[in-house]
């Protein structure tokens, strides 16, 4: 499967959304839209939010699935909250 670019391979800022289309009736929008911030992040952080959500929020579940311990797993949490506050400034 081909991974959604998020910045553009010339310049490295920020790419953004400018036309989507229905295959069905092939009704076609154009406009200027940003990627939503969780599309933003990487595909490691997108499969841990996924995990988390998966595990009912529960940090102790997510340790005890990666392996690792409660503290890696909310400094990895604490991170991406950050990561996500970053981006949100944009």
């Amino acid at each position: 499967m081909n991974k959604l670019p998020i910045n553009c391979p010339s310049c490295d800022n920020p790419l953004f959304v400018s036309e989507l289309s229905c295959s069905n009736c092939e009704t076609v929008i154009s406009g200027k839209y940003p990627l939503p911030i969780l599309l933003q992040l990487s595909a490691e952080d997108q499969a841990f939010i996924f995990e988390f959500i998966l595990s009912s929020g529960s940090l102790k579940k997510m340790a005890a699935k990666m392996g690792k311990s409660y503290p890696t797993v909310r400094n990895k949490l604490d991170d991406i909250i950050e990561n996500i506050h970053q981006l949100n400034k944009i």
